[in-house]
């Protein structure tokens, strides 16, 4: 591993840690969503600090080459990612159907009520 390497593993680490950080701090990600984004910084400057864990780790799971020891760990995250985006999806759209559902029933009350009244 180079230097440059070694700073580039290091300083993208911090840059994905900084981010997840500035947009909770601005109210832009919840701690729920962020927490598989801050694992993988901090996971990624584990090892980019101290590469011989990615090593280590490669050998005790039985993967010859560390790096795709990195993409497997990398599309795992992603994985839960998408999973709790659509969990929060699915969520979000029954909340949207019931919610449109009392406005109809509303207007609909509503429209019953208005029409009684003009006709007296």
């Amino acid at each position: 591993m180079t230097v440059t390497s070694y700073i580039f593993g290091i300083a993208s680490a911090l840059l994905i840690l900084v981010v997840v950080i500035e947009m909770l701090r601005r109210h832009l990600l919840r701690e729920r969503h962020a927490i598989w984004w801050f694992i993988a910084g901090v996971m990624a400057l584990i090892a980019g600090i101290f590469p011989s864990t990615l090593e280590w780790a490669a050998d005790v799971i039985g993967i010859e080459v560390p790096i795709n020891l990195v993409f497997f760990v990398s599309i795992t995250i992603l994985f839960f990612v998408c999973l709790q985006a659509s969990a929060e999806l699915t969520k979000l759209e029954a909340r949207t159907r019931t919610l449109a559902e009392r406005v109809a029933l509303i207007e609909m009350e509503l429209a019953s009520k208005s029409g009684n009244s003009e006709g007296r």
